[in-house]
């Protein structure tokens, strides 16, 4: 069972909040927050922010393009931050791993695909293991891998992901791999999700969507502001979008993005879509080029409708950690017990 332990530290002349847990102990960081390796989203400038602001910043890998890799990690400058690779495009490229290594990166997370011709190298580096899944089957293996801290994702995240919710998820989880540190990820924005998350077990969070309306992340104006103004009645799963950006993800993943006109469109019609491809994929990346979101892809998930504004990460940070220790140590005080 995770443990946590809440004190106050004085900072800048403003009281903030440290929760710490085994994830802080392991990490040597104040505040039990990763933020998530988003493809395209998550550049240098968004991990090494998230550092600073007491979390460990993840640096997202994304497709495998070296030069942006390079670029970014550049962009991160002297920070401590992480890496985060799409484990199945590693295999195609499997030495971009060594950037990470090479850079003495204290954790490097993998995602969407067998871990273990990994393992050894990045535990060999000095750097902690994180690998994400989406069933206790494959949090057993990542466990039985080596895995340092696995993350429980649910459906409810953004970007790709599978079936369950992270609600029954984690605690299963937490069970199955104990005393493996387990991280919760899926629908979680704010100081409440960290709070809950911690009740479930884990011993702290994974966040994404809110961290794509950090003011540092890489996603676009237009992006940022059609999630501000967004509901998670609003998402959906779907292949459609990747397939207009003609990348062949494997099943049972599955995109999780806003709606739009695209998705309207095709999703359910993906048979059309395949014969009508050319023009589908001409016409998307346009679309992307013109920041047209009626058709270009927001990837974020169910936690849209907690994004109210495009802040600091550090500012994100503060505000989540300071509401769940509101939460752990003084609870409701409209629930009676009797």
């Amino acid at each position: 069972m995770a443990y946590y332990r809440l004190s106050r530290v004085r900072l800048l002349k403003e009281v903030a909040v440290a929760i710490q847990t085994r994830l802080t102990d392991m990490l040597s960081i104040d505040h039990p927050i990763l933020s998530a390796p988003m493809a395209g989203v998550a550049g240098g400038r968004l991990a090494a922010a998230v550092t600073a602001g007491g979390g460990l910043g993840l640096i997202g890998g994304g497709y495998c393009d070296p030069d942006w890799i390079d670029h970014e990690i550049e962009a991160a400058g002297n920070a401590r931050v992480g890496m985060g690779f799409i484990t199945w495009c590693l295999d195609k490229t499997p030495s971009l791993l060594d950037r990470a290594i090479d850079r003495a990166m204290p954790a490097v997370m993998l995602s969407f695909g067998d871990e273990r011709p990994y393992a050894r190298k990045i535990k060999d580096s000095g750097a902690r293991l994180i690998c994400q899944v989406q069933t206790v089957e494959q949090a057993r293996r990542a466990r039985d891998s080596g895995a340092d801290i696995i993350i429980a994702q649910g459906t409810e995240a953004g970007g790709h992901g599978a079936t369950r919710a992270t609600l029954p998820l984690v605690p299963a989880v937490v069970d199955a791999v104990s005393p493996t540190v387990v991280l919760a990820a899926g629908g979680i924005a704010d100081g409440r999700g960290l709070a809950a998350a911690l009740a479930l077990g884990a011993d702290g969070v994974l966040m994404g969507s809110r961290f794509y309306g950090a003011e540092e992340s890489l996603a676009p104006d237009g992006g940022k502001d059609r999630v501000i103004h967004a509901s998670g009645d609003n998402t959906l799963r779907s292949s459609v979008l990747d397939i207009a950006r003609e990348i062949d993800w494997p099943k049972p993943y599955s995109l999780k993005t806003l709606a739009n006109t695209f998705t309207e469109r095709w999703h359910g019609n993906e048979s059309s879509l395949m014969e009508n491809r050319e023009a589908a994929v001409a016409g998307y990346n346009e679309a992307v080029a013109a920041a047209d979101f009626d058709t270009a892809a927001v990837v974020v998930g169910e936690a849209a409708d907690l994004i109210n504004d495009c802040a600091p990460a550090a500012d994100i940070i503060t505000k989540t950690v300071t509401a769940a220790e509101h939460i752990l140590k003084d609870g409701r005080p409209d629930i009676r017990f009797s």
